[in-house]
């Protein structure tokens, strides 16, 4: 009888097989592509709700949240890089308003032609990412409050050495345009971050190097005791920080027709709330690089939608807050699951 028993229940067991395989399926395709179907509905219910349905589906606005997001999206990637080994970086705002203020002031003040101002702007931020790595990755000091630091220093700099005023003159039009016009019915500076996306995506998704890099950030005492080189990775991530800081100030520029001294520290927020966001999508649990764009898309046409809804001005601030927190909240709970860091490999 017992014999019986025991082959019933595992032909039951053998049965109940294919569902729970389904279940699981279903639940990682969900905890993967939750956030794109999050921010489809956004856009169906902004796109029939009767405040914001009439502007909210113009050609003028999706311009308009598409071009917004640009330098969001570039620093959201910035950060990233940083996130995926383990360390912080809370300076890429400031680093930003530092490389446009350097490529507005060597047009503006000393008649540079594009070209050189444009590589003088990215470099600038090439050089704060490598002062940070220098005493983060090197001098093994805590990159949390280094990169706060050099947030709270470099717009300091910035007034000292424009002395508030803003540098808007004998910005060349070709820049200016790169900023403000469209190619193909999407804004011009969107398909840069397009491509950025792209390669940025690749290397951290495709390469060793990126695989290192999450290595790194799941168990830095592991991973070196294989033989990853942890520092030389810190090294490099802080590095690829600044220096894609420094594109997303170049685009600032573009899209500002200037440097403007008060312009892009204020992004900083809502930069992180788009790569919390993202490791709760594509990689659930991981920082990855689509699913902080696909946060920042998120978090662009919710303020979009609610703006045109007519909510009151200080709405968007608490919704990127409150974004900020839940997504914190989740992206955590998504890799104790998986039992690494978010930034781990897993």
């Amino acid at each position: 009888m017992s014999g019986t028993r025991l082959r019933e229940s595992t032909r039951e067991s053998a049965s109940d097989q294919p569902v729970v395989a389904r279940t699981r399926r279903l639940s990682a395709f969900g905890e993967r592509y939750g956030l794109v179907f999050l921010l489809a509905g956004v856009i169906v219910f902004f796109s029939v709700l009767p405040a914001s349905s009439a502007a909210f589906t113009t050609t003028a606005n999706i311009q308009s949240v598409l071009a917004s997001i640009a330098v969001v999206s570039v620093l959201a990637i910035a950060t990233v890089f940083p996130l995926a080994c383990g360390q912080f970086d809370f300076s890429i705002a400031a680093t930003s308003l530092v490389s446009s203020i350097v490529c507005a002031a060597m047009m503006a003040n000393h008649q540079a032609p594009l070209v050189l101002a444009v590589l003088c702007g990215v470099g600038a931020g090439v050089l704060i990412g490598l002062v940070n790595a220098v005493l983060v990755a090197l001098l093994r000091l805590n990159a949390f409050i280094i990169t706060i630091g050099t947030a709270t220093l470099l717009p300091g700099l910035v007034q000292w050495y424009t002395h508030g005023v803003d540098l808007v003159r004998d910005i060349p039009q070709p820049l200016r345009d790169f900023g403000s016009l469209t190619l193909l019915g999407l804004p011009r500076v969107i398909w840069l971050v397009a491509l950025m996306t792209a390669v940025c995506w690749f290397v951290l998704a495709h390469t060793a190097f990126g695989r290192r890099l999450y290595a790194v950030g799941s168990n830095a005492s592991a991973a070196r005791l294989v033989g990853i080189p942890v520092t030389a990775l810190t090294f490099c991530a802080l590095g690829i920080s600044g220096g894609l800081a420094g594109v997303a100030g170049v685009i600032l520029t573009a899209r500002n027709g200037g440097g403007l001294v008060n312009s892009g520290v204020d992004l900083l927020f809502p930069a992180l709330a788009a790569v919390f966001l993202g490791a709760t999508a594509i990689d659930p649990g991981r920082y990855n690089v689509l699913g902080a764009v696909v946060g920042t898309l998120f978090v662009a046409v919710s303020v979009s939608g609610l703006t045109l809804a007519g909510a009151a001005e200080w709405v968007p601030a608490v919704f990127n807050g409150a974004a900020l927190i839940v997504a914190v909240a989740v992206s955590t709970l998504l890799a104790r699951r998986r039992g690494s860091s978010p930034g781990g490999a897993g």
